[in-house]
């Protein structure tokens, strides 16, 4: 395991735990996945929550101010936690095992889909039908990011397992079949 996970591991589980103990697994997520946006789109936030110059009250001030009506308690009190132990720095970290925990807990397939043009509504639909047979899971949650440069179809990764549909993977597959008969 490497040391960011043992460091990440125990705060999502104690997160696990007590959203679970108080019935609120599924907002957590939610919440959690929307702290993860924020989070990773505010450099600045990171800059700040990483200064050795703030001090722990300041930087728990700044995300209570930032995020404290939006969040629930037990999310609330893992900021303050991580605040106090100089430990803020690898929230996203701490928030990306939980949802690996949470995603486990639920049955849930991740599917990493990278297309090159935004899927409709109906694209969506029917991949989740079909990965969902795939994965021989009941739920699938999606990230998907767009690459122009797959030309047409899309890549989806579920853990070790990669279905290539993109028109760029066609052309390199024909590229080596006829590599290997000339």
């Amino acid at each position: 395991m490497p040391l960011l996970n043992t460091i990440a591991t125990p705060y999502a589980e104690a997160l696990l735990q007590v959203a679970e103990s108080r019935r609120e697994t599924d907002t957590v997520a939610d919440q959690v996945r929307g702290l993860l946006r924020v989070w990773n789109s505010s450099a600045e936030l990171r800059a700040a929550m990483a200064s050795p110059v703030l001090e722990p009250e300041a930087k728990k001030a700044a995300l209570a101010a930032l995020f404290g009506a939006d969040l629930t308690a037990s999310l609330q009190n893992l900021l303050k936690l991580l605040a106090d132990r100089q430990r803020i720095t690898v929230l996203d970290a701490v928030l990306l095992r939980f949802l690996e925990l949470y995603r486990d807990l639920r049955q849930i397939t991740l599917a990493r889909v990278t297309a090159a043009t935004p899927l409709s509504d109906d694209q969506q639909s029917q991949l989740n039908e079909r990965v969902k047979a795939i994965a021989g899971t009941d739920s699938v949650e999606f990230e998907i990011q767009i690459d122009p440069s797959l030309i047409g179809g899309f890549i989806v990764s579920m853990g070790s397992q990669v279905i290539d549909a993109s028109l760029s993977g066609q052309v390199r597959r024909l590229g080596l079949a006829l590599a290997r008969v000339g």
